[in-house]
C-alpha cells in the first residue's frame, strides 16, 4: 500500500508539473502574440530627421537644423539675436515698448535655453516670472471668433509686472501642495499640485467667476517640423468618437486665425490654441511682453516691433531642430525594454512615435521622417490635471498631447525645469502618474510595473 501510494503521490507531482509546464507555455505563447502586435522598436536616433543634431550637453536644444543653407544659417544667427532681445520701456534706442504691463521682457526670459521654465511666479521672486496665468468668464463676448471671454481691466492672461508708474493686473502666490502614494509593490511616491492666491490691486481678491490656468512655457525646438506636419496627417489621428474603442478620443481644436480671418487647426500652444508660429509668435510678443505688432497693433495701429522683427523670431522657432538619440541608447536593452513597455502600456496611442512632415516653405524642414511622440491632438487628461478653462473647442479637462522627442534632456538643459502645463512634475516618473482620464488605462500599467519595469520605462524616456 505504501508503495502504490508512493507511486500515486508521484504521479501527481509529475501531473502538476506538466499542469504548471502547459500554463507557462500559454501564459508565454500569449506574451509572445502580444509582442508581436506591438511596433518595432524605434531605432532611428534622428529624431527631427535630416535636422537632427548630436549634441547632449546643457546647449543641446540651441542648434538650428544641421541641413540649413549657409545663408539661412545666417538668418538663424540673426534671429537668435531677435529672440534674445531684452524689452524696456520707451522712450529707449534699443528695444522700447515693454508694457506697461509684462510677464517677461524676452522670449528667452520665459524659454530659457528654449526649454521648458521653471515653476516660478510673482513680482517677488528674483527672476521674472516663468509661469502665467490665463483667465476668462464663462460667458459674454470673445475676444477673437471662438476663443476666451476676456476679463474686464486684464484681458485673458495675468500680467504679474509693470513698468514704472503702473500697477501688475494682480498679485500671484504660488503654493504647492504635497499627496502620497503606492504603487502595487508597496513602493511610496509623492505628487505636488500647485495652489494660486491672485489678489487684485485693491488688495481684493480675484472673482470666482474668473476661470484660471496657470501655465509653463513649453519648449521651442523642433517647432518648425511640427508646423510642416500637414493638415491631413494631424487629422486622420483624430477620433473623437471612439470609433476603434481603444479609449483614445483624439480630437482637433479649431482656432481663430487672425491674419486669414477663418478658423483652421489648431496645433501650437498647451492647448492647441494658436495655429502656426507666426501667430504663436506674435501673440507671445503681445501678451507676454506687451510688444504690439503686425499681427497684434495697438488700436492706433502702431507697432512696438517691424514686420521684419517678427518674421525673424518666427524663423528662430522654425528652425530649431531637436538633439538625435546616441546610438548607444537607442540599442541599449533595458532602454529597448523600456520602448515596449511604453508601447503595451498604450503610451504610444496619444505619442505617436513617427510622423511625416509635408512641403514648408522652409525646405530643410519638408518632407522629413521625424520622431516627436504627439498626435498634437486634444485628449481628456481627467480631473486631476483639469484647469476647468475652455480654450476654443478644448474643453476645460482636455490638453494637447505634449511632443516627447529630447525630454530626457529637459534638466540637463535647465535644472529645477518641470513637467506637465503648469510644471507640478518634478519628474518623468511624477508626470505619468498624473495622467488620468484618456490616460488612466496608461497610468494604471505603470502603477503595477515592478521597479525593475519602471526604470526601464524611465530609462526609455531619457533617452528620447
Amino acid at each position: 500500500m505504501h508503495t502504490l501510494s508512493s507511486r500515486s503521490h508521484s504521479q501527481v507531482i509529475r501531473l502538476l508539473i506538466l499542469a504548471v509546464a502547459i500554463a507557462i507555455a500559454v501564459i508565454g505563447f500569449q506574451t509572445w502574440m502580444d509582442y508581436q502586435k506591438l511596433p518595432p522598436i524605434n531605432l532611428d536616433p534622428l529624431s527631427g530627421g535630416q535636422t537632427s543634431i548630436t549634441n547632449r550637453t546643457s546647449r543641446a536644444f540651441d542648434n538650428p537644423a544641421a541641413n540649413l543653407t549657409e545663408e539661412e544659417l545666417k538668418k538663424h544667427s540673426e534671429a537668435n539675436v531677435t529672440f534674445n532681445d531684452v524689452f524696456v520701456s520707451a522712450p529707449s534706442q534699443v528695444n522700447p515698448g515693454l508694457g506697461p504691463l509684462f510677464n517677461n521682457t524676452s522670449c528667452n526670459g520665459c524659454h530659457l535655453r528654449n526649454g521648458r521654465g521653471m515653476p516660478i511666479i510673482g513680482s517677488s521672486t528674483s527672476l521674472k516670472s516663468q509661469l502665467l496665468v490665463r483667465v476668462s468668464l464663462p460667458h459674454g463676448q470673445p475676444e477673437v471668433m471662438g476663443g476666451s471671454v476676456p476679463v474686464p481691466n486684464i484681458g485673458t492672461q495675468i500680467r504679474d509686472h509693470a513698468i514704472y508708474g503702473y500697477q501688475p493686473n494682480a498679485e500671484v502666490n504660488l503654493q504647492w501642495q504635497e499627496t502620497e502614494g503606492k504603487y502595487a509593490d508597496g513602493t511610496s511616491y509623492k505628487l505636488r499640485s500647485p495652489k494660486t492666491t491672485i489678489t487684485l490691486p485693491d488688495g481684493k481678491p480675484l472673482p470666482e467667476e474668473v476661470m484660471t490656468s496657470l501655465r509653463l512655457p513649453p519648449p521651442v525646438i523642433g517647432l518648425g517640423l511640427l508646423e510642416a506636419i500637414a493638415d491631413k496627417t494631424i487629422l486622420d489621428l483624430a477620433d473623437p468618437q471612439d470609433k476603434n474603442g481603444d479609449g483614445i478620443s483624439g480630437t482637433p481644436n479649431m482656432v481663430w486665425d487672425v491674419e486669414k480671418k477663418a478658423t483652421v487647426l489648431g496645433r501650437f500652444g498647451l492647448k492647441a490654441n494658436q495655429p502656426n508660429l507666426r501667430q504663436q509668435t506674435a501673440a507671445a510678443y503681445v501678451n507676454d511682453m506687451g510688444i504690439t505688432n503686425p499681427v497684434f497693433p495697438d488700436p492706433s495701429g502702431k507697432n512696438d516691433i517691424t514686420e521684419e522683427k517678427l518674421v525673424s523670431a518666427t524663423f528662430y522657432s522654425q528652425s530649431l531642430t531637436v538633439p538625435a538619440r546616441p546610438v548607444a541608447m537607442v540599442n541599449d536593452p533595458t532602454v529597448q525594454k523600456g520602448d515596449r513597455l511604453f508601447h503595451s502600456a498604450g503610451c504610444a496611442s496619444c505619442h505617436i512615435q513617427t510622423l511625416k512632415t509635408g512641403k514648408h516653405q522652409l525646405a530643410a524642414i519638408s518632407e522629413q521622417t521625424i520622431h516627436p511622440y504627439t498626435d498634437l491632438l486634444l485628449h481628456d487628461m481627467g480631473k486631476g490635471l483639469a484647469d476647468n478653462r475652455p480654450d476654443f473647442l478644448a474643453s476645460g479637462t482636455e490638453w494637447r498631447t505634449s511632443p516627447l522627442w529630447a525630454i530626457g534632456l529637459t534638466q540637463t538643459v535647465l535644472p529645477y525645469s518641470g513637467f506637465l502645463h503648469d510644471g507640478r512634475a518634478r519628474t518623468l516618473e511624477e508626470a505619468i502618474l498624473w495622467h488620468g482620464g484618456e490616460a488612466e488605462k496608461s497610468k494604471q500599467a505603470f502603477l503595477n510595473m515592478d521597479k525593475g519595469d519602471r526604470t526601464a520605462l524611465i530609462q526609455f524616456l531619457n533617452s528620447l
